[in-house]
């Protein structure tokens, strides 16, 4: 089964920067895209950024100025690179590689990483 996992989160102050990794193991598997995404206490998920597999990426309007989204292919590794962060930028962080699949007669699955908790302290 592919499974992402997070790490690089961590508790930081206004202004600073951190960046996020999102290392995806699992045999025989092609996706989509793989994307980051935030929900913090409260509040709705909230979608950051996606890359595909040759690195087209896409943002939101909200974040394009200050998050970035590379891949590198040959450790499977997506990073999120968060520069100026903000205060309301605290939230827990997920990864999901999207429509995946083990094997080419598979069905397109997405699977999803436990998340990882960015704190950003006035």
């Amino acid at each position: 089964q592919v499974q992402p996992v997070e790490s690089g989160g961590g508790s930081v102050q206004l202004g600073e920067s951190l960046q996020l990794s999102c290392s995806i193991s699992g045999t025989f598997f092609t996706c989509r895209v793989t994307a980051w995404y935030r929900q913090a206490p409260g509040k709705e998920r909230e979608f950051l950024a996606d890359i595909d597999s040759i690195g087209n990426k896409k943002y939101p309007t909200s974040v394009k100025d200050r998050f970035t989204i590379s891949r590198d292919n040959s450790k499977n590794v997506v990073s999120l690179q968060m520069d100026n962060l903000k205060v309301e930028d605290t939230s827990v962080y997920y990864c999901v590689a999207e429509s995946c699949k083990e094997a080419w007669y598979s069905i397109p699955k997405d699977y999803w990483g436990q998340g990882t908790q960015v704190a950003v302290a006035s």
